[in-house]
């Protein structure tokens, strides 16, 4: 008899468990999403990533509140994202930065410490420099630069994407700059407005109202094709540099998720980066829509983390 009250108040027990676990992830989302975005604002990242906040709220009807949180490349906000419940109700934005940040040591952190939902967009990338160089062309600032070695400034973020990015490109075209580091696009273009820095590796967007006003001449593209808003821009690869800075962007949550919220953040994510809305959207803001899903991501997220991983050397 002991034995029975004892069975039946354990296997109550768990019943009564198991269907407030399943309760809780069948009606994801039932309250607001916590959106940790690791970079400041007014960046590539930022921009982008509020318009995928915004989409996705219509898409989950929950509010999903942007939270910028920069510094130390973007590792701490990710740090914060990392140590946060994995209910499904704290996301946050992975690039390729992630993968550059930890195999330059600067934090322990990699993509796999993260449930990978999909990628959502990729970057259109420009070398730009100070107008008040007078440099109209790629050659003009070789030229120079050749002359005066380590002279002419380049804006990176240290451990970072444009940190590698600079590397390769000196190496590539036998040029040496000194580098000053900052932690956002933001922060950096409107250090290269201001004439601190002398040239940057970014994405047009964040370039083109300082190139529309002047401030700054953009000298080639850094994509695969001539970026349609720049049609007279030769790319790097025309100019005879085999390069191409690519960043796109991902949507991870804290490691542990239930499938099925994952599952559900991923249909939802397929279906606004599917949306014409969502598409205007992002081409005004100077992005481009790049959707993978989850398994897709994963393959990409590992291809790049090997090369990362055998190029990390650059950053010494």
């Amino acid at each position: 008899m002991k034995f029975k009250s004892l069975f039946t108040a354990t296997t109550l027990a768990a019943a009564m468990c198991l269907p407030m676990s399943l309760s809780a992830a069948d009606d994801y989302p039932n309250k607001p999403i916590e959106f940790i975005v690791p970079w400041g604002p007014g960046g590539g990242s930022d921009l982008l990533m509020r318009l995928v906040g915004k989409h996705l709220e219509a898409e989950l009807g929950q509010a999903i509140p942007i939270i910028n949180m920069p510094g130390a490349s973007g590792t701490i906000g990710l740090r914060e994202a990392s140590r946060r419940s994995n209910d499904g109700y704290t996301i946050t934005q992975i690039h390729e930065g992630l993968l550059i940040a930890h195999h330059s040591g600067v934090t322990e952190l990699n993509w796999d410490d993260f449930d990978v939902v999909s990628m959502m967009t990729s970057d259109n990338s420009v070398i730009v420099v100070n107008a008040d160089t007078g440099w109209e062309t790629l050659d003009d600032m070789l030229e120079a630069v050749t002359e005066r070695p380590g002279h002419y400034r380049m804006g990176v973020t240290l451990g970072g994407i444009p940190h590698l990015w600079a590397v390769q490109f000196e190496e590539s075209t036998g040029t040496q700059f000194g580098y000053v580091g900052y932690e956002g696009t933001g922060e950096r273009m409107r250090a290269l407005a201001g004439g601190h820095i002398t040239v940057a590796i970014e994405d047009y967007f964040s370039a083109r109202a300082f190139v529309e006003n002047g401030d700054m001449n953009v000298l080639a593209a850094a994509t695969s094709e001539r970026i349609s808003e720049l049609p007279d821009t030769p790319t790097l690869q025309e100019l005879g540099h085999d390069l191409e800075f690519l960043v796109t962007r991902g949507i991870v949550l804290p490691k542990g998720a239930p499938e099925s919220i994952i599952a559900t953040l991923e249909s939802a994510l397929e279906n606004v980066a599917n949306s014409e809305a969502f598409k205007t959207d992002i081409e005004n803001v100077g992005g481009t829509v790049r959707y993978l899903n989850r398994q897709d991501y994963i393959d990409y997220l590992e291809r790049n983390d090997e090369f990362v991983e055998n190029n990390a050397h650059y950053l010494d």
